[in-house]
Protein backbone atom coordinates (compact mmCIF):
# COMPACT_ATOMS: atom_id res chain seq x y z
CA UNK A 1 0.00 0.00 0.00
CA UNK A 2 1.60 3.26 -1.12
CA UNK A 3 1.36 6.46 0.87
CA UNK A 4 0.41 8.25 -2.39
CA UNK A 5 -2.72 6.11 -2.59
CA UNK A 6 -3.63 7.00 0.99
CA UNK A 7 -3.11 10.70 0.23
CA UNK A 8 -5.32 10.49 -2.86
CA UNK A 9 -8.10 8.82 -0.86
CA UNK A 10 -7.84 11.53 1.79
CA UNK A 11 -8.20 14.18 -0.93
CA UNK A 12 -11.40 12.50 -2.14
CA UNK A 13 -12.72 12.35 1.42
CA UNK A 14 -11.82 15.99 2.02
CA UNK A 15 -14.00 16.98 -0.94
CA UNK A 16 -16.99 15.09 0.43
CA UNK A 17 -17.12 16.04 4.12
CA UNK A 18 -17.27 19.34 6.07
CA UNK A 19 -13.82 20.96 6.20
CA UNK A 20 -13.95 21.47 9.96
CA UNK A 21 -14.56 17.71 10.48
CA UNK A 22 -11.70 16.85 8.13
CA UNK A 23 -9.32 19.16 10.01
CA UNK A 24 -10.52 18.11 13.44
CA UNK A 25 -10.59 14.33 12.93
CA UNK A 26 -9.24 12.96 9.64
CA UNK A 27 -6.02 14.97 9.93
CA UNK A 28 -5.36 13.13 13.19
CA UNK A 29 -4.92 9.85 11.29
CA UNK A 30 -1.48 8.65 10.22
CA UNK A 31 -1.03 5.70 7.87
CA UNK A 32 0.66 2.67 9.50
CA UNK A 33 2.43 1.03 6.57
CA UNK A 34 4.09 -1.64 8.73
CA UNK A 35 0.81 -3.11 10.03
CA UNK A 36 -1.16 -2.70 6.79
CA UNK A 37 -1.74 -5.61 4.42
CA UNK A 38 -3.25 -6.08 0.97
CA UNK A 39 -6.79 -6.26 2.36
CA UNK A 40 -6.27 -4.31 5.60
CA UNK A 41 -5.43 -0.62 5.87
CA UNK A 42 -4.26 0.46 9.31
CA UNK A 43 -4.11 3.97 10.75
CA UNK A 44 -2.64 5.31 13.97
CA UNK A 45 -5.03 7.46 16.00
CA UNK A 46 -4.07 9.68 18.95
CA UNK A 47 -6.81 8.65 21.40
CA UNK A 48 -10.01 6.71 21.98
CA UNK A 49 -12.21 9.75 21.30
CA UNK A 50 -10.87 10.17 17.76
CA UNK A 51 -11.11 6.41 17.21
CA UNK A 52 -14.79 6.29 18.25
CA UNK A 53 -15.66 9.25 16.06
CA UNK A 54 -13.94 7.98 12.90
CA UNK A 55 -15.22 4.41 13.32
CA UNK A 56 -18.75 5.74 13.66
CA UNK A 57 -18.67 8.30 10.87
CA UNK A 58 -15.95 7.59 8.33
CA UNK A 59 -14.54 4.04 8.49
CA UNK A 60 -17.10 2.83 5.95
CA UNK A 61 -16.50 5.85 3.71
CA UNK A 62 -12.72 5.27 3.80
CA UNK A 63 -13.23 1.63 2.85
CA UNK A 64 -15.45 2.65 -0.05
CA UNK A 65 -12.93 5.16 -1.37
CA UNK A 66 -10.04 2.70 -1.17
CA UNK A 67 -12.15 0.17 -3.07
CA UNK A 68 -12.97 2.78 -5.67
CA UNK A 69 -9.26 3.46 -6.17
CA UNK A 70 -8.03 -0.15 -6.15
CA UNK A 71 -11.07 -2.25 -7.15
CA UNK A 72 -10.40 -4.37 -4.04
CA UNK A 73 -12.32 -4.73 -0.80
CA UNK A 74 -10.45 -3.45 2.27
CA UNK A 75 -11.01 -3.51 6.00
CA UNK A 76 -9.97 -0.49 8.03
CA UNK A 77 -7.94 -0.94 11.23
CA UNK A 78 -6.84 1.46 13.94
CA UNK A 79 -4.07 1.51 16.55
CA UNK A 80 -4.18 4.00 19.39
CA UNK A 81 -0.78 5.65 19.75
CA UNK A 82 1.06 4.91 22.99
CA UNK A 83 -1.57 2.38 23.94
CA UNK A 84 -0.44 -0.48 26.19
CA UNK A 85 -2.66 -2.73 24.12
CA UNK A 86 -1.16 -2.67 20.64
CA UNK A 87 -3.74 -4.99 19.08
CA UNK A 88 -5.20 -3.64 15.86
CA UNK A 89 -8.79 -2.57 16.31
CA UNK A 90 -10.11 -3.81 13.01
CA UNK A 91 -13.32 -2.47 11.54
CA UNK A 92 -14.98 -5.14 9.43
CA UNK A 93 -17.01 -3.59 6.63
CA UNK A 94 -19.30 -5.17 4.09
CA UNK A 95 -18.61 -3.38 0.83
CA UNK A 96 -19.35 -5.05 -2.46
CA UNK A 97 -16.93 -5.03 -5.38
CA UNK A 98 -17.47 -2.02 -7.61
CA UNK A 99 -17.55 -4.18 -10.72
CA UNK A 100 -20.54 -6.11 -9.38
CA UNK A 101 -22.67 -3.47 -7.69
CA UNK A 102 -26.11 -4.59 -6.66
CA UNK A 103 -26.83 -2.15 -3.86
CA UNK A 104 -23.57 -0.33 -4.16
CA UNK A 105 -22.23 1.24 -0.99
CA UNK A 106 -25.64 1.97 0.52
CA UNK A 107 -25.75 2.99 4.17
CA UNK A 108 -28.29 0.64 5.81
CA UNK A 109 -28.93 3.10 8.65
CA UNK A 110 -30.59 5.53 6.21
CA UNK A 111 -34.22 4.53 5.69
CA UNK A 112 -37.65 6.11 5.43
CA UNK A 113 -38.62 5.13 8.98
CA UNK A 114 -35.91 7.23 10.64
CA UNK A 115 -36.23 10.25 8.33
CA UNK A 116 -37.92 13.07 10.26
CA UNK A 117 -40.58 14.75 8.13
CA UNK A 118 -41.52 18.43 8.46
CA UNK A 119 -42.79 21.22 6.25
CA UNK A 120 -39.27 21.83 4.96
CA UNK A 121 -38.86 18.35 3.43
CA UNK A 122 -42.35 16.82 3.17
CA UNK A 123 -42.62 17.08 -0.62
CA UNK A 124 -39.18 15.57 -1.22
CA UNK A 125 -39.94 12.75 1.24
CA UNK A 126 -43.31 11.96 -0.37
CA UNK A 127 -41.73 11.96 -3.83
CA UNK A 128 -38.94 9.64 -2.69
CA UNK A 129 -41.40 7.14 -1.15
CA UNK A 130 -43.55 7.20 -4.28
CA UNK A 131 -40.72 6.36 -6.66
CA UNK A 132 -39.28 3.77 -4.27
CA UNK A 133 -42.60 1.93 -4.56
CA UNK A 134 -42.88 2.39 -8.33
CA UNK A 135 -39.38 2.99 -9.73
CA UNK A 136 -39.31 4.33 -13.29
CA UNK A 137 -43.11 4.47 -13.59
CA UNK A 138 -44.21 7.72 -11.94
CA UNK A 139 -41.61 10.53 -11.90
CA UNK A 140 -38.38 10.09 -13.82
CA UNK A 141 -35.91 11.55 -13.15
CA UNK A 142 -36.30 12.90 -9.63
CA UNK A 143 -34.05 15.84 -8.81
CA UNK A 144 -33.71 16.69 -5.10
CA UNK A 145 -31.89 19.89 -4.16
CA UNK A 146 -31.11 21.93 -1.07
CA UNK A 147 -28.26 23.15 1.17
CA UNK A 148 -25.65 20.73 2.53
CA UNK A 149 -26.57 18.57 5.48
CA UNK A 150 -30.38 18.73 5.35
CA UNK A 151 -31.15 15.12 4.35
CA UNK A 152 -30.74 14.72 0.58
CA UNK A 153 -28.25 11.86 0.97
CA UNK A 154 -30.44 10.21 3.61
CA UNK A 155 -33.38 10.18 1.20
CA UNK A 156 -31.58 8.67 -1.77
CA UNK A 157 -29.99 6.00 0.44
CA UNK A 158 -33.49 5.27 1.75
CA UNK A 159 -34.70 4.83 -1.85
CA UNK A 160 -31.82 2.46 -2.56
CA UNK A 161 -32.31 0.42 0.61
CA UNK A 162 -36.05 0.15 -0.03
CA UNK A 163 -35.31 -1.10 -3.56
CA UNK A 164 -32.70 -3.58 -2.36
CA UNK A 165 -35.16 -5.09 0.11
CA UNK A 166 -37.49 -5.72 -2.85
CA UNK A 167 -34.79 -7.42 -4.94
CA UNK A 168 -34.19 -4.41 -7.16
CA UNK A 169 -30.71 -3.48 -8.36
CA UNK A 170 -29.70 -0.04 -7.06
CA UNK A 171 -26.48 1.83 -7.61
CA UNK A 172 -25.65 4.69 -5.27
CA UNK A 173 -22.59 6.76 -6.11
CA UNK A 174 -21.42 10.32 -5.61
CA UNK A 175 -20.61 12.44 -8.66
CA UNK A 176 -16.95 12.38 -7.59
CA UNK A 177 -16.94 8.58 -7.45
CA UNK A 178 -18.72 8.36 -10.81
CA UNK A 179 -16.03 10.56 -12.40
CA UNK A 180 -13.23 8.54 -10.84
CA UNK A 181 -14.85 5.30 -11.97
CA UNK A 182 -15.19 6.69 -15.50
CA UNK A 183 -11.52 7.79 -15.60
CA UNK A 184 -10.39 4.41 -14.24
CA UNK A 185 -12.21 2.48 -16.97
CA UNK A 186 -11.15 4.95 -19.65
CA UNK A 187 -7.48 4.51 -18.75
CA UNK A 188 -7.81 0.73 -18.66
CA UNK A 189 -9.75 0.58 -21.93
CA UNK A 190 -12.69 -1.13 -20.19
CA UNK A 191 -15.48 1.31 -21.05
CA UNK A 192 -17.76 -1.56 -22.09
CA UNK A 193 -17.72 -2.80 -18.49
CA UNK A 194 -18.38 0.74 -17.23
CA UNK A 195 -21.43 1.23 -19.46
CA UNK A 196 -22.77 -2.24 -18.73
CA UNK A 197 -22.56 -1.71 -14.99
CA UNK A 198 -24.68 1.44 -14.98
CA UNK A 199 -27.12 0.35 -17.69
CA UNK A 200 -28.00 -2.87 -15.86
CA UNK A 201 -29.37 -1.29 -12.69
CA UNK A 202 -33.03 -0.69 -11.82
CA UNK A 203 -32.30 2.54 -9.96
CA UNK A 204 -29.35 4.89 -10.39
CA UNK A 205 -28.76 7.30 -7.50
CA UNK A 206 -26.15 10.02 -7.99
CA UNK A 207 -25.33 12.40 -5.16
CA UNK A 208 -24.06 15.99 -5.65
CA UNK A 209 -24.52 16.14 -9.42
CA UNK A 210 -23.33 19.78 -9.38
CA UNK A 211 -19.74 18.50 -9.33
CA UNK A 212 -20.16 17.40 -12.95
CA UNK A 213 -19.82 21.07 -13.86
CA UNK A 214 -17.02 21.68 -16.32
CA UNK A 215 -16.32 17.93 -16.72
CA UNK A 216 -17.10 17.60 -20.44
CA UNK A 217 -16.13 13.93 -20.84
CA UNK A 218 -18.07 12.85 -17.76
CA UNK A 219 -21.14 14.78 -18.87
CA UNK A 220 -20.97 13.19 -22.31
CA UNK A 221 -20.87 9.62 -21.03
CA UNK A 222 -23.54 10.34 -18.41
CA UNK A 223 -25.79 11.91 -21.06
CA UNK A 224 -25.88 8.62 -22.99
CA UNK A 225 -26.33 6.50 -19.84
CA UNK A 226 -29.17 8.78 -18.74
CA UNK A 227 -30.93 8.44 -22.12
CA UNK A 228 -30.68 4.66 -22.14
CA UNK A 229 -31.90 4.25 -18.56
CA UNK A 230 -34.78 6.65 -19.15
CA UNK A 231 -35.80 4.84 -22.35
CA UNK A 232 -35.77 1.52 -20.48
CA UNK A 233 -37.90 3.09 -17.69
CA UNK A 234 -35.13 2.66 -15.13
CA UNK A 235 -35.38 5.13 -12.24
CA UNK A 236 -32.85 7.99 -12.03
CA UNK A 237 -32.49 10.07 -8.84
CA UNK A 238 -30.09 13.01 -8.60
CA UNK A 239 -29.23 15.45 -5.82
CA UNK A 240 -27.63 18.86 -5.90
CA UNK A 241 -27.18 21.94 -3.73
CA UNK A 242 -29.20 24.02 -6.22
CA UNK A 243 -31.90 23.52 -8.90
CA UNK A 244 -30.81 22.49 -12.44
CA UNK A 245 -31.19 25.96 -13.98
CA UNK A 246 -28.76 27.43 -11.44
CA UNK A 247 -25.90 24.94 -11.91
CA UNK A 248 -23.15 26.56 -13.96
CA UNK A 249 -20.95 24.47 -16.24
CA UNK A 250 -23.58 21.80 -17.01
CA UNK A 251 -24.62 21.35 -20.64
CA UNK A 252 -28.11 22.64 -21.43
CA UNK A 253 -29.18 19.29 -22.85
CA UNK A 254 -28.43 17.68 -19.47
CA UNK A 255 -30.20 20.44 -17.53
CA UNK A 256 -33.23 19.91 -19.73
CA UNK A 257 -33.24 16.20 -18.94
CA UNK A 258 -32.87 16.87 -15.23
CA UNK A 259 -36.18 18.76 -15.47
CA UNK A 260 -38.06 16.01 -17.34
CA UNK A 261 -39.45 14.47 -14.18
CA UNK A 262 -39.98 16.21 -10.87
CA UNK A 263 -37.86 18.69 -8.91
CA UNK A 264 -38.17 18.61 -5.11
CA UNK A 265 -36.38 20.91 -2.72
CA UNK A 266 -35.37 20.43 0.91
CA UNK A 267 -35.24 23.76 2.69
CA UNK A 268 -34.03 24.88 6.11
CA UNK A 269 -35.98 22.95 8.76
CA UNK A 270 -38.26 24.83 11.11
CA UNK A 271 -37.21 24.70 14.76
CA UNK A 272 -39.73 21.99 15.72
CA UNK A 273 -38.49 19.71 12.94
CA UNK A 274 -34.88 20.27 13.93
CA UNK A 275 -35.64 19.39 17.55
CA UNK A 276 -37.37 16.20 16.36
CA UNK A 277 -34.33 15.33 14.23
CA UNK A 278 -31.99 15.80 17.21
CA UNK A 279 -34.20 13.60 19.41
CA UNK A 280 -34.20 10.89 16.75
CA UNK A 281 -30.40 11.11 16.38
CA UNK A 282 -30.08 10.77 20.17
CA UNK A 283 -32.35 7.73 20.12
CA UNK A 284 -30.41 6.06 17.29
CA UNK A 285 -26.99 6.86 18.80
CA UNK A 286 -28.20 5.91 22.31
CA UNK A 287 -27.33 9.34 23.72
CA UNK A 288 -29.39 10.63 26.64
CA UNK A 289 -29.76 14.43 26.44
CA UNK A 290 -32.21 16.60 28.37
CA UNK A 291 -34.66 18.86 26.57
CA UNK A 292 -32.61 21.91 27.64
CA UNK A 293 -29.52 20.54 25.91
CA UNK A 294 -31.49 19.53 22.82
CA UNK A 295 -33.03 23.00 22.58
CA UNK A 296 -29.61 24.61 23.02
CA UNK A 297 -28.14 22.55 20.17
CA UNK A 298 -31.17 23.26 17.98
CA UNK A 299 -30.95 27.03 18.39
CA UNK A 300 -27.17 27.41 18.29
CA UNK A 301 -25.74 24.84 15.86
CA UNK A 302 -27.17 26.06 12.57
CA UNK A 303 -29.02 23.61 10.31
CA UNK A 304 -26.39 21.21 9.00
CA UNK A 305 -27.61 17.89 10.40
CA UNK A 306 -24.16 16.28 10.00
CA UNK A 307 -22.64 18.98 12.21
CA UNK A 308 -25.44 18.56 14.72
CA UNK A 309 -24.83 14.81 14.86
CA UNK A 310 -21.13 15.56 15.31
CA UNK A 311 -22.00 17.71 18.34
CA UNK A 312 -24.18 14.95 19.84
CA UNK A 313 -21.47 12.30 19.43
CA UNK A 314 -18.80 14.62 20.82
CA UNK A 315 -20.87 15.38 23.93
CA UNK A 316 -21.49 11.68 24.56
CA UNK A 317 -17.87 10.67 23.88
CA UNK A 318 -16.42 13.29 26.21
CA UNK A 319 -18.91 12.41 28.97
CA UNK A 320 -18.04 8.71 28.62
CA UNK A 321 -14.27 9.24 28.66
CA UNK A 322 -14.40 11.71 31.54
CA UNK A 323 -17.08 9.73 33.41
CA UNK A 324 -19.16 12.87 33.83
CA UNK A 325 -22.88 13.50 33.81
CA UNK A 326 -24.13 15.34 30.73
CA UNK A 327 -25.44 18.68 31.97
CA UNK A 328 -26.23 21.80 29.95
CA UNK A 329 -23.04 23.52 31.12
CA UNK A 330 -20.99 20.45 30.22
CA UNK A 331 -22.58 20.27 26.75
CA UNK A 332 -21.90 23.98 26.16
CA UNK A 333 -18.22 23.51 26.98
CA UNK A 334 -17.84 20.51 24.67
CA UNK A 335 -19.35 22.18 21.60
CA UNK A 336 -18.25 25.77 22.25
CA UNK A 337 -15.73 25.67 19.39
CA UNK A 338 -18.38 24.51 16.93
CA UNK A 339 -20.73 27.26 18.14
CA UNK A 340 -17.91 29.78 17.80
CA UNK A 341 -17.30 28.72 14.18
CA UNK A 342 -20.94 29.48 13.40
CA UNK A 343 -20.89 32.83 15.16
CA UNK A 344 -17.64 34.19 13.75
CA UNK A 345 -19.08 35.03 10.32
CA UNK A 346 -22.14 36.92 11.60
CA UNK A 347 -22.37 40.69 11.23
CA UNK A 348 -25.06 43.22 12.07
CA UNK A 349 -26.07 43.73 8.42
CA UNK A 350 -26.89 40.01 8.12
CA UNK A 351 -29.07 40.23 11.22
CA UNK A 352 -30.89 43.33 9.94
CA UNK A 353 -31.52 41.70 6.56
CA UNK A 354 -32.96 38.47 8.04
CA UNK A 355 -35.07 40.18 10.71
CA UNK A 356 -36.49 42.78 8.28
CA UNK A 357 -37.34 40.05 5.76
CA UNK A 358 -39.05 38.05 8.49
CA UNK A 359 -41.03 41.10 9.66
CA UNK A 360 -41.82 42.23 6.10
CA UNK A 361 -40.20 45.66 6.44
CA UNK A 362 -37.27 47.34 4.68
CA UNK A 363 -33.75 47.01 6.17
CA UNK A 364 -33.42 50.80 5.96
CA UNK A 365 -36.45 51.16 8.26
CA UNK A 366 -34.73 49.15 10.99
CA UNK A 367 -31.85 51.63 10.96
CA UNK A 368 -34.17 54.65 10.75
CA UNK A 369 -35.68 56.72 13.57
CA UNK A 370 -39.25 55.65 12.73
CA UNK A 371 -41.42 54.84 15.76
CA UNK A 372 -44.07 52.57 14.20
CA UNK A 373 -44.64 49.63 16.55
CA UNK A 374 -43.64 46.99 13.98
CA UNK A 375 -40.37 48.79 13.21
CA UNK A 376 -39.58 49.44 16.87
CA UNK A 377 -40.05 45.75 17.67
CA UNK A 378 -37.87 44.69 14.74
CA UNK A 379 -35.15 47.14 15.81
CA UNK A 380 -35.30 45.80 19.37
CA UNK A 381 -34.91 42.22 18.10
CA UNK A 382 -31.93 43.23 15.92
CA UNK A 383 -30.25 44.91 18.90
CA UNK A 384 -30.81 41.84 21.10
CA UNK A 385 -29.55 39.36 18.48
CA UNK A 386 -26.54 41.53 17.65
CA UNK A 387 -25.51 41.52 21.30
CA UNK A 388 -26.11 37.76 21.66
CA UNK A 389 -24.64 36.54 18.36
CA UNK A 390 -21.79 38.96 17.64
CA UNK A 391 -18.82 40.37 19.60
CA UNK A 392 -20.18 43.92 19.22
CA UNK A 393 -20.22 45.85 22.49
CA UNK A 394 -23.22 47.90 23.62
CA UNK A 395 -21.45 51.20 22.85
CA UNK A 396 -20.63 50.02 19.31
CA UNK A 397 -24.25 48.94 18.74
CA UNK A 398 -25.43 52.33 20.05
CA UNK A 399 -23.07 54.06 17.63
CA UNK A 400 -24.38 51.97 14.72
CA UNK A 401 -27.97 53.01 15.43
CA UNK A 402 -27.04 56.64 16.13
CA UNK A 403 -28.00 56.49 19.81
CA UNK A 404 -26.37 58.75 22.40
CA UNK A 405 -24.91 56.02 24.60
CA UNK A 406 -25.26 52.35 25.52
CA UNK A 407 -28.04 52.98 28.08
CA UNK A 408 -30.75 52.71 25.42
CA UNK A 409 -29.16 49.49 24.13
CA UNK A 410 -29.14 48.02 27.63
CA UNK A 411 -32.82 48.95 28.05
CA UNK A 412 -33.73 47.30 24.72
CA UNK A 413 -31.89 44.11 25.59
CA UNK A 414 -33.52 43.93 29.05
CA UNK A 415 -37.04 44.39 27.64
CA UNK A 416 -36.44 41.73 24.97
CA UNK A 417 -35.03 39.28 27.53
CA UNK A 418 -38.08 39.78 29.76
CA UNK A 419 -40.42 39.17 26.83
CA UNK A 420 -38.55 35.97 25.93
CA UNK A 421 -39.05 34.73 29.51
CA UNK A 422 -42.76 35.59 29.66
CA UNK A 423 -43.98 34.94 26.10
CA UNK A 424 -43.49 31.46 24.65
CA UNK A 425 -44.43 32.41 21.07
CA UNK A 426 -42.00 35.34 21.14
CA UNK A 427 -39.24 33.06 22.44
CA UNK A 428 -39.84 30.63 19.58
CA UNK A 429 -39.74 33.53 17.14
CA UNK A 430 -36.34 34.61 18.51
CA UNK A 431 -35.07 31.02 18.36
CA UNK A 432 -36.20 30.71 14.75
CA UNK A 433 -34.46 33.97 13.80
CA UNK A 434 -31.27 32.79 15.51
CA UNK A 435 -31.55 29.59 13.52
CA UNK A 436 -31.84 31.47 10.20
CA UNK A 437 -28.94 33.79 11.04
CA UNK A 438 -26.65 30.93 12.09
CA UNK A 439 -27.51 28.97 8.97
CA UNK A 440 -26.65 31.95 6.74
CA UNK A 441 -23.28 32.37 8.46
CA UNK A 442 -22.55 28.66 8.18
CA UNK A 443 -22.97 28.77 4.39
CA UNK A 444 -20.57 31.69 3.81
Amino acid sequence: MEIKLVDSVFELLKAEIPLNEYNRYIKQLSFNEKESKADLIVFNVPNQLILNWIKTRYALKLSQLFELKTNMKHSIGFIIKNSLNSDIKKTSLKVQNLENMRSSILNPSYNFDNFIVGNSNRFAYSTAKTIANKPGLVYNPVFIYGPTGLGKTHLIHAIGNYAQNRNKTAIYITSEQFMNDYIHHLKNDTMDKFREKYRNCDILLIDDIQFFQGKVGTQEVFFHIFNELHTMKKQIVLTSDKPPKMIDGIEERLKTRFEWGIIADISIPELETKISIIKKKCELDKVDLTNDIINYIATNMGDNIREIESAIININAYASLMRQEITLDFAKKVIKDQIKENHENINIEDIIYIVSKNENIKPSEVKSKKRMQKIVEARRIVIYLTRVLTPNSMPSIASFFGMKDHTAISHNIRKTSELIQSNESFRLKIDELKNKILNKSGQQ
